[in-house]
């Protein structure tokens, strides 16, 4: 059946011709009297390829390749145009409407975020593209006119109660575990000019070690502040910030680095440490230890992930009815196999989602 209906979409789907030659678009569903024409479809169908595979021609109609990916985008392609048709209508029986104030700031954003800062440039934006005001304010006002309707109809009315959320806690209790993280700063002298696969000189590693010595001595003894002296002293990287490094989750750290800081308390400095290549020392800035976030410190974020994890399904649920409550009038039955295939793969799809989510 899929087979027949990319050649009938692509081929067979011909437009009536009136005696004067003059093409009549043909008519392929009506959704409570407003319709989707077969240029519509076939237009929505290789946006929908372009989307994935941007270098693809779609001009040779007869490229059988061509046409069995028309024919699988097909399912997806049709069950978003029709739901997103409901959505518009559902919006506009509650009054939203894109006002010019907000499409003007939506014009402004498009501006700046491209640099289009004279109108020449802004409409010759537009001409390459091929598009034009008009078009965008019918595409912004309907992705407006969606999501308002999903977060009016369906996002408001999801409720969380205190069982499930208790469940979904218990359930994850991991997940609101902070992990132990530990804040340090680094001074590292460098024992003369790195050579690759060659030992440094033994003079060299020991001029290193005075001069680590003597920095230690000072962030130490003499009480001077370690930041500024890895600023002035160290060859490493993050001299730059004061030799900070971190906070990082403390089963990411080296454990041979672990071993060495886990005597220390924040403010204490490390022995010098040998590198291979030169002397380091390390000043335990702090220590966070693990915290098991408990059900009341965690109840924002439980309820943010119980809504993600119904969201979809309940625009799923949503979107039956209003599936349920339209006059869809099919005008090719392979077209409405396809809708009917595509609305089964959403379904399935969410439902996959939802266990991902719900497993995270």
């Amino acid at each position: 059946m899929m087979k027949s209906l990319g050649a009938s979409l692509l081929l067979g789907l011909l437009c009536a011709v009136s005696a004067s030659a003059q093409v009549i678009e043909q008519v392929l569903v009506k959704v409570n009297g407003e319709i989707i024409t077969r240029s519509d479809l076939e237009e929505l169908q290789v946006a929908a390829l372009r989307q994935s595979n941007p270098d693809i021609a779609t001009d040779d109609r007869s490229d059988a390749r061509l046409t069995a990916m028309l024919a699988e985008v097909t399912p997806r392609v049709l069950v978003n145009a029709i739901d997103e048709m409901l959505m518009v209508q559902r919006g506009r029986e509650l009054g939203l409407k894109m006002s010019d104030e907000q499409f003007n700031q939506i014009l402004e954003g498009i501006r700046k975020e491209n640099k289009l800062d004279t109108e020449e440039k802004f409409q010759a934006a537009l001409k390459q593209e091929g598009l034009t005001i008009a078009g965008l304010r019918k595409a912004f006002e309907k992705q407006m006119l969606i999501t308002n309707v999903q977060r009016q109809d369906v996002y408001q009315k999801i409720s969380i109660s205190e069982e499930e959320s208790r469940k979904f806690y218990d359930a994850h209790t991991t997940d609101f575990l902070t992990p132990e993280s530990i804040t340090l700063r680094e001074i590292f002298v460098q024992a003369g000019p790195p050579t690759p696969g060659v030992a440094p000189a033994p003079e060299a590693m020991a001029a290193a070690r005075a001069k680590i010595d003597a920095a230690r001595t000072r962030v130490t003894t003499g009480k001077e502040d370690f930041a500024l002296v890895a600023g002035e002293v160290s060859d490493a990287a993050s001299k730059a910030n004061g030799g900070l490094i971190g906070p990082m989750k403390a089963d990411e750290v080296n454990p041979d680095i672990l071993k060495v800081l886990e005597p220390l308390k924040p403010g204490e400095v490390s022995e010098p440490l040998d590198a291979g290549n030169g002397y380091r020392i390390l000043k335990l800035d702090a220590r966070v230890p693990r915290r098991q976030a408990t059900f009341e410190q965690a109840r924002d974020q439980i309820a943010e992930r119980v809504f993600q994890q119904r969201r979809a399904s309940e625009v799923l649920k949503y979107l039956d009815r209003l599936r349920a409550q339209a006059i869809i009038e099919w005008k090719n039955a392979d077209l409405k196999a396809a809708w009917e295939k595509g609305r089964a793969e959403a379904a399935a799809a969410v439902s996959q989602a939802e266990q991902q989510v719900a497993t995270k």
